[in-house]
């Protein structure tokens, strides 16, 4: 990191001993040579022999104490002494220096090979490759200060730069960097990171001194000013200014700077009240989340926050104060932020990705103030932050419960459990989605300790070690291991009885931890001991009154324990099936979806409490738990696979616990799959269980809208069929507590009696028909209920029974009148014409013409085709016929373009030209001057002139042409009467008289007809 601005001067002040009785206490005194030659003395060897008692005092104390408490201590402290001090005082570990310079210190970024190109771009890598590269030069320590340059090679880009570096430190931390490079960022560039780590890899090859104000206290007079006077010339340009100025104040007897005992020096370490932190370039913190959080999510920016939170763990973990600090400085660029007040203003919430960034600053807080290391006026200062954080209107709440909102359990629950002594209840927040995660945390941790021995890492340097080895078996009892606490901390988190808290976002991250959890545990392979840890754990779970999420006591609110249950069935059933039976079982419960039993009510096997009895929770995640309860039930399905006992037991628990047809449905398929695999016979068992599934799911979207319906009628004919033929029986009897009329005749019934179902089936002639007896009679009853939709399907069915199909054909005639449109009516007509029924198709052909209505201006209507047929039809009949209907269509139909197709097509051959009842027909072309053609005649004429009026009344000139199109073909009509041409020269005249207003169109009427 490079810093915009100097090295601060020192916050202490230096002076000679004696220089006054006033000189207050902690200023610094210069001692006499002691006769000790300037060269280091032991800074690196690279023998074997031990420390020496000196360094190894100046070691601790060079880690703990300022330098000025030890200049106040001990009224005379030796040049070597000093030395070794100033030696050690340097940061001697690497790993703080990584973690300053990169995201991810020790992580992935260390055990990389470094050729990844992300990789080599790092600081702390680059700072590495220019340190072996030689590029580290002119390296010297004054004091607790380090200076030196760095070259950077050229690029194809860049020219070759030589960096001047500066490193301020005091007690094993650095204080502060400066670099030339000019380079902004939160961590230390790399060149600040090639001199560190010189220092640290090559500490002898570092000119060390003491500090600057010890030499300057060994030069007498002429010396100094020789000392000030070269330094002047050589720096003329940059420090005369200033020279003159300081030398101003000096010889002003009254100035500011003649009050103050000695002078600052930045070489000569920290004093008393210098807080002892490494440097932390406040102002970039704060640029860089500002930055990100603009970017709304986009760019990576996110991913750039999770890191910096991922940073302040990595402190955190170090006990490194930065962590808190920098916290504060992200939460101030949080609560900054100008979304919340647009979200706030718009009463919108926040995005999840959002959310889930408050949700990580607000677990790290938590951390902080839970530190058990934390000095109580830290936590005394963070809690008063916090509160001043919350007072702000736009800070956001949690989504979460709110404790105000809820009443204790304890008063939710029967007092007669009360009086029995069953008092414990669950906490209101679970540990598994709690904010901190406690049981992820430790489960994590314990699982790292006894991986721990295996492991071998990276060190800074590059090179393998062999992790430490941690010093805690004596913490474990005989048969435990940390695996085994591991998984029994997991077991009983994840079996806690915990209340569902409010809000979208909260119920997913209860979800969620739990899966992550469960998905850690997936990975540990169960041994003999870890069994009888599932087996005692289920067993406690079980009896554990209202703690446990499994035991008899369970109240709405509950989180539902489907996931959890799967993996200890699945874990359970190969050492103790009873158990995992037992488990799975007690955990299909899903009481949030089911009405409250009255408090005093034991009679039930599982009470049912509510925390809150008069809200209803609302759960936004319940169709996620719908479906892992019914995975859970699918799961004991494929168990329980040829055992009838428990597929009865298990089909008894889904029928009273899951309350979605559609995951019943689900179940029905998955059981039918599993029975009729194809490498083994069908499991007529569970095949029976895959029927009674599906027998729920009929009866329970019989009256409700489900886009699957149709699906779901099919697939049980399918598992009827694969069950036998009562089955099919069975269904057809009771079609009216299970399907519509429309289903009954048009699936049921149907497929039945294919030939498929014969074949698969296998039956004989009386098997078959028995069985088509059964269709027919159910055919016969849905068209008595439902003539309109079931009546074309029943008489189809019933073909190849006389005795049926006259019944079904005497349904649609006493359902004519009243019960069935024209549209239907007509249908079946062609259906009975089809089958050689005739004077049936004309008989409903009538009835569906009383039912019609065809206005003026329907030309293109759908029934026109229909009308046009029952003409035709009526017209091969006979003339008796077709007088009947004609009588009918003038009634029905007032579009004069129709009539006039009828008029036409019945003038053109002679009815009855079809033999019928072996009469035979005249072949006289029948005549217009006659009924019943006069009147179809004369309706139509009568059609035109009403037309035309009706159009004349709203016509647009865009339209003229169209209406002079029309007016010819009602010409053509007029002509077929015998004084039609002196009619429709009425008509026209007519026209012009009335409508002489319309002179255009008029106009366009002389040109036309005269």
């Amino acid at each position: 990191m490079a810093e915009r601005v100097q090295l601060p001067h020192a916050k202490r002040l230096c002076c000679r001993p004696g220089y006054s009785s006033t000189c207050r206490q902690g200023q610094r005194a210069a001692w006499a040579p002691c006769g000790v030659s300037g060269a280091t003395q032991g800074e690196s060897s690279k023998t074997q022999s031990p420390e020496t008692l000196l360094d190894t005092a100046a070691r601790r104390v060079a880690e703990k104490w300022p330098f000025q408490r030890v200049e106040e201590r001990f009224e005379r402290i030796p040049e070597p002494v000093q030395r070794r001090i100033v030696y050690w005082s340097f940061p001697r570990s690497e790993q703080e220096i990584c973690m300053y310079s990169s995201f991810n210190a020790g992580g992935e970024e260390i055990a990389s090979s470094g050729e990844s190109g992300d990789d080599t771009r790092l600081p702390f890598r680059r700072g590495i490759g220019l340190l072996e590269s030689g590029c580290v030069d002119n390296v010297l320590q004054v004091g607790f200060h380090l200076s030196g340059t760095v070259r950077d090679p050229a690029t194809s880009l860049e020219p070759e730069q030589v960096c001047n570096v500066s490193v301020s430190f005091d007690r094993c931390k650095i204080t502060a960097v400066t670099c030339s490079c000019g380079n902004k960022d939160i961590f230390y560039c790399a060149h600040v990171v090639a001199l560190s780590l010189y220092r640290i890899r090559k500490p002898e090859q570092v000119k060390l001194h003491l500090p600057i104000s010890e030499t300057l206290f060994q030069m007498n007079r002429d010396q100094l000013q020789k000392f000030v006077q070269y330094l002047i010339t050589v720096h003329h340009t940059e420090v005369l200014p200033t020279a003159q100025k300081l030398a101003d104040e000096i010889l002003s007897q009254n100035s500011e700077i003649n009050q103050i005992h000695g002078a600052p020096d930045p070489t000569a370490g920290a004093s008393v009240d210098d807080e002892n932190c490494w440097h932390l370039d406040e102002e970039q913190v704060q640029e860089q989340v500002k930055l990100f959080l603009s970017q709304g999510g986009y760019h990576g920016s996110g991913k750039q926050l999770n890191l910096l939170f991922s940073k302040v763990r990595e402190m955190l973990k170090m006990r490194d104060s930065n962590g808190a600090r920098m916290l504060t400085l992200i939460t101030e660029q949080f609560m900054g932020d100008p979304r919340l007040v647009l979200w706030r203003q718009q009463g919108t919430t926040m995005t999840d990705k959002y959310r889930q960034l408050w949700d990580e600053l607000g677990a790290l807080w938590m951390c902080i103030v839970l530190n058990p290391h934390c000095k109580p006026e830290q936590k005394g200062f963070w809690l008063r932050q916090l509160r001043r954080w919350n007072r702000i209107d736009v800070c956001p709440l949690e989504d979460g419960n709110h404790g105000s909102e809820l009443t204790n359990l304890t008063n939710a629950l029967p007092q007669e459990l009360l009086h029995k002594g069953i008092t414990s209840v669950t906490n209101m927040d679970g540990w598994v989605g709690h904010p901190l995660d406690p049981i992820g945390t430790l489960f994590s941790t314990l699982m790292e300790m006894w991986q721990g021995s295996e492991d071998r890492v990276l060190d800074f340097s590059g090179k393998i070690m062999e992790h430490p080895v941690f010093q805690t078996q004596h913490f474990l009892e005989d048969g435990e291991s940390f695996v085994s606490l591991a998984v029994e901390t997991a077991l009983i988190g994840l079996g806690q009885q915990r209340v569902m808290p409010d809000g979208l976002y909260a119920q997913e991250k209860v979800c969620r931890n739990e899966e992550q959890l469960l998905a850690k545990l997936q990975e540990v392979d169960l041994d003999d001991l870890l069994v009888k840890i599932f087996q005692k754990q289920a067993v406690f779970l079980l009896e554990a009154g209202p703690y446990s999420g499994l035991g008899e006591l369970l109240y709405r609110e509950s989180v539902p324990m489907h996931t959890f249950a799967k993996y200890l069935f699945t874990s359970l059933l190969p050492h103790d099936v009873e158990l995992a039976y037992t488990i799975a079982l007690r955990s299909m419960r899903l009481p949030v979806l089911e009405s409250t039993a009255p408090s005093g009510d034991l009679s039930r096997p599982h009470h049912i409490v509510s925390v809150v009895p008069n809200r209803y929770p609302r759960w936004f995640t319940l169709s996620h738990i719908e479906t892992q309860q019914c995975d859970l039930a699918s799961t004991m399905l494929t168990a329980a696979k040829g055992d009838s006992r428990k597929l009865q037991t298990v089909l008894e628990s889904i029928q009273k616990n899951i309350h979605s047809s559609s995951h019943i449905f689900k179940l029905a398929q998955d059981a039918f799959k599993i029975a009729t695999l194809m490498d083994s016979l069908p499991d007529i068992i569970l095949l029976k269980v895959s029927l009674e599934l599906g027998l729920q799911v009929m009866r329970m979207t019989l009256s409700t809208l489900n886009w699957r319906r149709r699906e779901m009628v099919r697939w049980l004919v399918t598992c009827a069929t694969e069950v036998g033929v009562f089955a099919l029986d069975s269904i057809m009897q009771s079609w009216l507590n299970l399907f519509t009329p429309t289903e009954a005749t048009s699936v049921v019934a149907s497929t039945v009696m294919s030939n498929s179902t014969i074949v698969r089936l296998h039956l004989d002639c009386h098997q078959q028909e028995n069985l088509a007896n059964s269709a027919r009679t159910l055919a016969l009853q849905c068209a008595m209920k439902d003539p309109q939709n079931c009546a074309l399907s029943a008489l189809t069915l019933c073909e190849k029974d006389h005795i049926a199909f006259e019944t079904a054909y005497q349904i649609v005639l006493d359902a004519a009148a009243t019960g069935m449109n024209y549209t239907q009516l007509f249908t079946i007509a062609r259906y009975m014409e089809h089958r050689g029924y005739p004077m049936r198709a004309y008989k409903l052909a009538t009835l569906a013409m009383t039912h019609l209505n065809l206005s003026y201006n329907q030309d293109t209507h759908p029934a026109i085709n229909d009308v046009l047929w029952a003409c035709a039809l009526s017209h091969s009949l006979g003339k008796n016929e077709l007088a009947a209907v004609i009588p009918l269509v003038v009634k029905s139909v007032k579009c004069a373009t129709v009539l006039s197709d009828i008029l036409r097509r019945c003038t053109l051959t002679t009815p009855g030209m079809v033999a019928l009842h072996s009469r035979r027909n005249s072949g006289k072309l029948m005549s217009l001057d006659k009924a019943p053609l006069r009147q179809l005649l004369d309706a139509t004429i009568g059609a035109y002139i009403n037309t035309t009026h009706s159009r004349l009344t709203h016509i647009s000139p865009r339209h003229y042409s169209e209406f002079i199109e029309f007016l010819s073909k009602a010409r053509e009509t007029f002509l077929m009467a015998q004084d039609g041409h002196i009619q429709f020269t009425q008509f026209i005249d007519n026209l012009k008289q009335i409508y002489k207003g319309k002179k255009k169109l008029m106009m366009l009427v002389r040109e036309r007809f005269g």
